[in-house]
């Protein structure tokens, strides 16, 4: 099974994926991590496509992203996952991983980026941690 779990930074991407892995025991892939299955992007790009499609009826695998380029990497079959967040809740963690201070080019980017992924078609929608991990395991894996 191939499980995309996509947003923004900071929206607890990341937790989701590790919750969900304890229950599916595949592996778990973020962002750029296909790169280093080549030498070249080109290569890693198509052997990452193969991946994922052999995911969709085969070993479970996570992958995780906040880049909407790489939604296109996407085979069809995948579950897809869209986790959300207030922005000026993105922003509160952001800061927290800076060390309590979100300097303003930051900041500038995250309200750029904010909503960017809202119109992507997803199977779940995580808000604010509503609906929370294990109702989502739940729902996959039942």
């Amino acid at each position: 099974m191939l499980i995309a779990i996509f947003g923004e930074s900071c929206t607890v991407k990341t937790t989701l994926a590790e919750h969900l892995n304890a229950a599916a025991q595949g592996k778990i892939y973020s962002g750029k991590d296909y790169l280093r299955l080549a030498k070249s992007e080109s290569e890693a790009v198509q052997l990452f496509q193969t991946l994922l499609a052999n995911a969709v009826h085969g070993e479970n695998v996570i992958y995780v992203t906040t880049e909407r380029e790489h939604m296109a990497l996407l085979p069809d079959g995948a579950v897809r996952i869209l986790v959300t967040a207030e922005l000026d809740t993105i922003k509160e963690r952001f800061a927290a991983r800076m060390h309590g201070v979100l300097p303003t080019p930051v900041a500038a980017m995250l309200e750029k980026k904010h909503g960017c992924f809202d119109h992507e078609p997803h199977d779940f929608h995580i808000h604010n941690g509503c609906p929370d991990a294990e109702d989502i395991c739940r729902s996959i894996f039942s």
